[in-house]
């Protein structure tokens, strides 16, 4: 699968890095707005043809697409690709809200292509051994989801520098950028809440830069806790009955735990790849092989958008878009 990169930052870096592991996959071309920019990653990565132009390479004879731009671009760009029968691995957050994500989705069925959101915890072996494990736990009654990471570009952003990162014009926003993770995981085991309610705290710039998004289910309660502004040192906690999973990362999970209520510890042994964005790599692969277009993953990403939406609705965190 001839494989294109739109977007030239970190994360791209990663999903080339992954991608390389996957056999199925041949990188085979990057779009860039600036040729030197685009050259240079091309080079960094041994990636044989670059383009300025975005409609020269949609139709160039690339199967498949990697978007990694800013998120309001995502539902212009990825439709465009889908439209030109080009699958689509759209980085997280997929869309600025349900109705783009909706029609993201509508026009993938369309055009009988496959339309994934690059969501790591989807593909990651310790979530999936965390489903196994939770019942051991007896009811659960609590799940509290966290990932405050103080972002590399928070000092700027202090000293007056305003860079992409903190720009909501861009629809930017902590909720969006590493809130959604914690949001998406609660989405996918559990569904839809019956209530949700959120907090929020602004930057002087408008920036959404942390909050929380409490989750009212039939007999247990979600909480998203995200920052990119401070630095957490609590564990992901799923609570039951019967006693505590802890896990040391949300997005990429390494370390899990048992605590059960009588005091007995358990470990359970994780061996994550060093870029667990293989996984998701490798089932964007198996969909695309399968022609499975109307996949499970879907509505966990449609979810988590209605969740997000409404807590931004909550806290009055709008964007342009």
């Amino acid at each position: 699968m001839k494989l294109g990169i739109v977007g030239t930052n970190f994360i791209s870096d990663w999903l080339v890095e992954a991608a390389e592991q996957v056999a199925e996959v041949e990188l085979d071309a990057v779009f860039s707005r600036k040729q030197e920019t685009g050259d240079a990653f091309a080079k960094k990565h041994g990636i044989p043809a670059v383009y300025t132009d975005w409609e020269e390479f949609l139709q160039s004879d690339i199967e498949a697409v990697y978007i990694a731009t800013p998120t309001y671009a995502h539902c212009g760009q990825t439709l465009d690709a889908l439209q030109h029968k080009k699958h689509v691995l759209c980085e997280k957050i997929l869309a600025v809200n349900e109705q783009e994500a909706q029609k993201m989705f509508d026009c993938a069925k369309d055009n009988q292509v496959v339309l994934l959101e690059a969501m790591k915890p989807d593909f990651d072996p310790g979530m999936k051994r965390l489903e196994q494990e939770l019942p051991k736990i007896g009811t659960l009654r609590r799940a509290t989801v966290e990932y405050c990471q103080y972002s590399s570009r928070y000092d700027k952003f202090r000293q007056g520098e305003i860079l992409n990162a903190f720009n909501p014009e861009l629809s930017n926003a902590a909720i969006m950028d590493i809130g959604v993770y914690c949001i998406h995981t609660i989405a996918r085991m559990f569904g839809m809440p019956k209530e949700v309610k959120a907090v929020a705290t602004k930057l002087s710039n408008g920036f959404e830069g942390m909050g929380i998004v409490s989750m009212q289910y039939e007999n247990m309660v979600a909480e998203a806790i995200y920052s990119k502004i401070t630095e957490s040192v609590n564990r992901t906690v799923f609570q039951g009955e019967e006693g505590s999973i802890l896990i040391d990362k949300a997005a990429t999970p390494h370390e899990m735990e048992i605590i059960y209520r009588n005091g007995d510890k358990e470990i359970i042994p994780l061996r994550p790849a060093p870029n667990n964005m293989i996984y998701e790599v490798q089932e964007f692969v198996h969909l695309i092989r399968e022609g499975c277009v109307e996949h499970p993953y879907r509505t966990y990403s449609l979810d988590t958008m209605r969740i997000t939406d409404e807590a931004r609705r909550q806290t009055g965190t709008t964007f342009p878009a």
